[in-house]
Formats: structure tokens, C-alpha cells, sequence
């Protein structure tokens, strides 16, 4: 090779995506450090920098150097365990390969150093999980799925994530594609060949998938968005008049102090959220100031805003104190009676006192399974974003359309905007835009 044409490991002259690697590990003080490299030309990296390639997925204890210039053996950066992963048998489907180094600064940045003097650069967010999306490792919804396992907090949300991931969803999507192909090549027929007399029973039968398919998107979105809500977590308004217990309940919910306590009415003037698991879901509690008529301008917005959290909440604990029970804020609020250990509470309202704890177990095991109820439903493969149900919303439109028209070109259009709309759902047709927004909301190395 010329000087002309000479270029560094890592680049191409014929357009090839550059060499990417990003840290797979957190920050902060650890044992080991993952660093993941991808794209073509990972090969020449590898043997720059560890003097060979690995066995492939074997790994291997190599030596990590920074080479000198004119190709000297250069500085030893470290000792560390190098796996190979040649495409398309890799996560991204490119040439990759992992360096699990010993974690300190100076040992990463030597070898940040050395890859991008190798021609190799810093990863951009998602970058790695894109580009497994562009070489049909795996569709869109398995990519978000992936976003959602490495957020997830809750047992229950990690099932759900991994299902995603592992294409639970997708199945399902695909099995709606693959039915209305076979229907849409119907009507195409129809369409082509009106004069040949085709049977009856072939309008029947395209008629027949439509329908079906149309009421089972239908009934698949009607599913009080559990997953949606399991995704993002859940919202647990506390409220009720002042001075009954609500900080205090909130307290000991989080089994910390993290809401001012007094005996004077109105201590709370704004929202105070704690994040909690309850039913294996994570919520999110709200202490709202006292729900009451007052003269004192930042008490009266911090009742406003205490009825905005009532109308946002995905449930509303509604305490109260003493015999007489109020009229509910919600029409799903759980009632709650406080300060049992002085009035008993109304028959089958759930009564607790804060101050002793009785009955703090069995008012968790009634949050708890309010959470469960909210998030885990029994669909399989339950919808997890707002894209996922405006995509399918989308889709069922179109064939109820087509269902209702007679004119077989009408219907035709019809049932190809529909499948172009389920489509964008798993990344089928262009989506670029879409691409950007959804892999920018992934981790760096990831």
C-alpha cells in the first residue's frame, strides 16, 4: 500500500462504518472494566494491540500495548482478559471483541488512547444496539426492550423487559404482518383479475382476516395500559385534610424521613415524592398539602397543585382520622382511617396507626395489590410504550376501513397503509427519525 492510501487500523477507504468502542461498565471504583469494540477492522485493532487474535468467544489472558510509531513493541498498558467475536456472530453482527482491564482511570484512558490511535473512535449513545438493529440481529422493539432491561428496577420489570428483548412482542407483531400479506395478496388479486371469476369464498376469507385481525388489535389494546405502566413506574397520590397523618404515613411507607412532621395544620405546603416497590412495581408516593378552604395564598396553591397530583395519580390514598368517612377525592381511592390506636375505624375501611404501626402490614399488602393490578395483567407480550400502541391504534384504523369499503382498490390502499403502519412499529420500513430518538435514549457502550 502507498503512502497515498495508507490509513489508520480502524478506517476504511471504501465508506465501511468507522470502528466504534465505548466502555460497557459504570463508572466509578471497580475490580474490572469492559471495554466493547465493534466494526470492521476490529481484527487489525486487536493484533495492534495485543500482539494477535483469540480463539473466538475463548478467552484470553493477553498483554494490552501501546505500539510505538515505527511499530515497536511500545508501552505494556495492561494485563487483561481479551475475547473475540468475529461477525456475523456477534451482538452488532460486525467483527467485535471485549477487553475486560483492570478497572483504574488511568489504565482505561491509556487504552481509550491507544484505540483511537488506532484509528477507532468513542461510540455514540446506542451505538453498539443500532447497529445490531442495522444488520437484523434484532428489530426495533427488541432494541427498546434492551433499553428497558438495563433500566429496570423491579423484578417485574425485568421479566417484561426480557420477554421484549427476546422477542415476545415481535412474534406477535410479525404473525399480524405475515396474516395481512397473505390478505393483502388477495385483494391484489381481486383487484387484477376481475373478470376471472374467482371464487366466492376468496372475498369471504379476505374479509374474515381483516375483521379478525382488526378485533384482536382492538382487544390487545384494551389492556388498561399495565405494561406502559410497569415501564415507567406508578403514582400513588397521598391525601386528605390537614393534620391526619398523611406525612407521617408517607414516612413510614418509605421507612425514612423524608416528609416534615407536625402537630400544626398545614406543615405541608408542596408535593414531596419518595420512590418506593410496591407489588413488585415501582411507585413513586406523593405527600399533597391538606385538602381545605384557606385564606393563606401559598397554602391555597399548595392544595391546587395537591388536586393536580389527585388527577395525574394512577391511585389516591385517601387517609382521613375519626369516625365519620368523607366523600372520596377519586372514585378508586383507597380509604384509609389513621389514629386507630383513638377512634376505631369504619366498618370495612382499612384502619392503621401510623404512631403504634398496627395495621401498617396489612395497608401494604393492599397497596401492594393495587400496584399488581395497575401493572401486571395476562397478556404474554403486553404493549410497554406510547409509539407501540399509536403504531397498532393506527394499523386497526386503516382495516376497519378497509373492512367497511366496498371499492376493492379503496380496500386494497387501505390494508397497505396498514401494513405500513405496523411496519414503523418494529423498524421494517425507513424510520430514521424515529432511530435517532429511540437509540439516543440508550447508555454510552451500549
Amino acid at each position: 500500500m502507498t503512502a497515498a492510501t495508507e490509513v489508520p487500523a480502524g478506517r476504511h477507504g471504501d465508506g465501511a462504518a468507522p470502528v466504534i468502542f465505548a466502555l460497557a461498565t459504570g463508572a466509578g471504583r471497580a475490580a474490572i472494566a469492559v471495554m466493547r469494540i465493534s466494526g470492521a477492522g476490529s481484527d487489525a485493532i486487536l493484533r495492534s494491540l495485543c500482539g494477535g487474535l483469540p480463539e473466538p468467544r475463548r478467552a484470553s489472558l493477553r498483554g494490552i500495548w501501546r505500539r510505538d510509531a515505527d511499530g515497536g513493541q511500545g508501552v505494556l498498558l495492561d494485563r487483561a482478559v481479551v475475547l473475540w467475536f468475529p461477525g456475523p456472530n456477534s451482538y452488532t453482527g460486525e467483527d467485535s471483541a471485549e477487553l475486560h482491564l483492570h478497572a483504574g482511570p488511568a489504565v482505561i484512558s491509556g487504552v481509550a488512547d491507544a484505540l483511537v490511535a488506532l484509528g477507532a473512535r468513542p461510540a455514540e449513545p446506542g451505538e453498539f444496539t443500532r447497529r445490531a438493529f442495522a444488520s437484523g440481529r434484532l428489530d426495533l422493539v427488541q432494541a427498546e426492550g434492551i433499553a428497558d432491561l438495563i433500566d429496570a428496577e423491579t423484578e417485574a420489570q425485568r421479566r417484561q423487559a426480557l420477554a421484549q428483548a427476546d422477542g415476545a412482542q415481535s412474534r406477535l407483531y410479525e404473525d399480524w404482518a405475515a396474516r395481512l400479506r397473505t390478505a393483502l395478496a388477495h385483494q391484489e388479486a381481486l383487484i387484477d383479475f376481475p373478470d376471472e371469476d374467482l371464487p366466492p369464498e376468496v372475498e369471504d376469507e379476505l374479509l374474515g382476516t381483516i375483521a379478525g385481525l382488526r378485533d384482536e388489535m382492538q382487544a390487545y389494546l384494551d389492556d388498561g395500559s399495565q405494561g406502559e405502566r410497569l415501564r415507567r413506574g406508578l403514582v400513588f397520590a397521598i391525601v386528605g385534610e390537614p393534620n391526619v397523618g398523611k406525612s407521617s404515613l408517607l414516612n413510614a411507607l418509605a421507612q425514612r424521613d423524608a416528609a416534615i412532621v407536625s402537630s400544626r395544620a398545614g406543615t405541608t405546603r408542596d408535593a414531596i415524592e419518595v420512590r418506593v416497590v410496591l407489588g413488585d412495581a415501582p411507585v413513586t408516593l406523593v405527600d399533597t398539602a391538606g385538602l381545605r378552604e384557606t385564606e393563606d395564598e401559598i397554602e391555597a396553591e399548595g392544595v391546587r397543585r395537591a388536586l393536580f397530583h389527585v388527577k395525574q395519580a394512577d391511585c389516591v390514598i385517601h387517609v382521613f382520622s375519626g369516625a365519620a368517612v368523607p366523600d372520596k377525592v377519586g372514585p378508586d381511592s383507597i380509604m384509609v382511617c389513621n389514629k386507630i390506636d383513638e377512634v376505631a375505624a369504619p366498618p370495612g375501611i382499612t384502619g392503621i396507626s401510623v404512631r403504634s404501626g398496627e395495621g401498617m402490614e396489612t395497608l401494604r399488602d393492599v397497596l401492594a395489590q393495587r400496584a399488581r393490578d395497575l401493572t401486571q395483567g395476562r397478556a404474554a407480550a403486553p404493549l410497554t410504550r406510547a409509539r407501540h400502541r399509536a403504531a397498532i391504534e393506527e394499523t386497526a384504523r386503516h382495516l376497519a376501513r378497509a373492512a367497511d369499503d366496498a371499492w376493492p382498490e379503496v380496500r386494497g390502499e387501505e390494508m397497505r397503509l396498514a401494513m405500513r403502519a405496523l411496519g414503523r412499529l418494529t423498524g421494517a420500513v425507513d424510520v430514521e427519525a424515529l432511530l435517532d430518538t429511540v437509540f439516543g435514549q440508550f447508555c454510552i457502550g451500549k
